[in-house]
């Protein structure tokens, strides 16, 4: 499939922080995984809208759409955190607000 470019950069970027700081085999087995995903508030908005998005009150409605968010980072991270995203038996994915943009990925092993 073709990723636009700058979903090619994400996964480029998302590949190398992961490098830096999982420096262990990927994961075999099934796997939980909860996603957080902070995006930057707007420079349009007014300062009390500003306020309710950090605050958590509002949350982002807009594009990209959180399954895109998903796809691209699970897509990113094959082969460095697990295997093959398709041993994950479980997500858990948010969008935010944030002054300060990021990811937060927590991933558990699942023991059947």
């Amino acid at each position: 499939m073709y990723d636009p470019k700058k979903v090619s950069t994400y996964k480029k970027q998302l590949g190398m922080m992961c490098k830096f700081q999982y420096k262990d085999k990927p994961l075999t087995g099934p796997l939980i995984v909860s996603l957080k995903f902070y995006r930057q508030v707007q420079s349009s908005v007014s300062k009390k809208e500003r306020e309710l998005r950090l605050s958590g009150i509002h949350r982002p409605i807009v594009k990209p759409d959180t399954d895109n968010y998903i796809k691209s980072t699970l897509d990113g991270l094959n082969g460095l955190l697990w295997e093959d995203d398709n041993q994950i038996v479980k997500i858990v994915a948010e969008k935010y607000y944030s002054e300060h943009p990021r990811i937060e990925i927590e991933v558990e092993e699942l023991n059947e």
